[in-house]
């Protein structure tokens, strides 16, 4: 279908209307961004070009009629298309004259999207609250005999322990790695695996009046991390974090710091796993004078049976040094009590009285080859009361391995005292 339609847009998003190469196109976004803008806009103009089906999900169905249907209904409206292009709030639903339709979901009622067939192109607003089983699942409803198949992701940036960021950035758990979202950050559009990347801020968005703008600035002051999101359309921490003092300095130099304690507390803890958890070992020494704790070496597996863990530990020279494990495996530590080694059952303690004392060091300093430690500590971060929203002190983002090491480590050792068991050396 050919029509004339002329409209201002941000020049920040010029070139992304009419781009088609990839397959998946992320945008990521501060807010006022106007990435949903264009996104519905670019939607329009293709089915206005080519009869198709585009389904548009969020997570919850109701929240459409006030975004992306209220969105699309004003575009229309704006490029005098009204009289050609009829949108339906009952069930809500956009049809052009071509043949061309646009469809609305949610995924809390997945019974309505095995109905959907031939769409060959879907919206996922606000993509980082839906689920990542939902967006597979959507991928799989995405087929056409003979068009192209495109997949439009928007989202302002959330944790990196979100799904979003683990799928097209990088999952440094997994070994993952797609793309830097720094590079992205400095690019402003990349095209990577077939993939389109789009990055914009309020500043993106010409028709923003500068004291909205104002408003995100003045957020740095009260809310960082919301002023992250929001103001630079970024990745990053969300929440409190658990450990805010944590460290990382080059390998060789925690070892000369170390070398210069003056009476040092060596410490070595071990949380068991196998299939979905992971073996984690983590040596430690302990400056009780200054009250900081460093931590030079790991061993972190998954998949692997006593058998071999003990074989590879035995061959860095553990069997020589006291571990502390997690009192809850007696018969794991039996095994290895067998195999020669010093192990012992930690004491049980409370999760939330562990964090409490590893929150009272003053400093954490982790070598950089413990890549796994640094992993899971750097961007731990309490969760949250989804009813009061108040942190709960013993529930984290991501389930610590190399956390519950450390516990069983210095499960004989306080911070605050300066006699006992603190007092001995290596």
């Amino acid at each position: 279908m050919t029509l004339s339609v002329e409209k201002e847009v941000n020049p920040h998003f010029e070139d992304f209307l009419f781009d088609w190469r990839c397959k998946a196109q992320l945008l990521v976004g501060g807010y006022g961004s106007s990435k949903s803008y264009h996104v519905a806009l670019k939607i329009l103009l293709k089915l206005l070009e080519e009869k198709r089906t585009a389904l548009v999900v969020r997570e919850v169905y109701d929240t459409h009629r006030d975004s992306t249907f209220s969105l699309f209904t004003e575009i229309i409206e704006d490029l005098g298309l009204s009289g050609k292009i009829k949108t339906s709030s009952s069930p809500m639903t956009v049809k052009f004259p071509n043949g061309s339709k646009i469809i609305f979901r949610g995924m809390d009622k997945p019974e309505k999207l095995k109905s959907i067939n031939n769409i060959s192109l879907i919206w996922l607003e606000e993509c980082s609250e839906i689920k990542y089983a939902g967006f597979k699942e959507l991928l799989g409803r995405l087929r056409h005999p003979t068009l192209d198949l495109f997949i439009i992701l928007s989202t302002n940036p959330v944790s990196k322990g979100n799904w979003v960021y683990k799928h097209f950035f990088k999952n440094e758990l997994e070994d993952y790695y797609v793309l830097d979202d720094e590079e992205l950050y400095k690019l402003r559009t990349v095209i990577v695996n077939n993939t389109y990347y789009h990055h914009s801020t309020a500043d993106d968005n010409l028709f923003l009046p500068g004291s909205y703008i104002e408003q995100l600035d003045e957020m740095a002051s009260y809310d960082p991390d919301l002023h992250r999101i929001a103001r630079k359309g970024r990745f990053g921490v969300n929440g409190v974090l658990v450990l805010p003092q944590f460290e990382t300095k080059p390998h060789d130099q925690v070892m000369n710091e170390i070398a210069r304690i003056r009476k040092p507390l060596y410490k070595n803890g071990m949380d068991f796993g196998f299939v979905d958890s992971y073996n984690a070992i983590l040596r430690m020494v302990v400056d009780h004078e200054n009250k900081w704790l460093y931590i030079y070496w790991e061993y972190y597996k998954r998949g692997l049976t006593d058998d071999i863990v003990a074989d590879e530990l035995a061959a860095e020279g553990l069997k020589k040094v006291l571990i502390k494990a997690d009192n809850e495996d007696a018969k794991a530590i039996a095994y290895y009590q067998q195999r020669g080694f010093r192990m012992l059952s930690c004491k049980k303690l409370r999760r939330i009285d562990n964090t409490r004392k590893m929150k009272r060091f003053k400093r954490i300093i982790c070598s950089e080859a413990c890549v796994n430690t640094i992993r899971e500590l750097k961007e731990l971060t309490f969760k949250k009361d989804p009813k009061t929203d108040e942190i709960i002190e013993d529930e984290f983002n991501i389930d610590p391995h190399t956390f519950s090491a450390m516990w069983y480590g210095l499960d004989d050792y306080e911070v605050a005292n300066v006699k006992g068991a603190n007092a001995k050396r290596k």
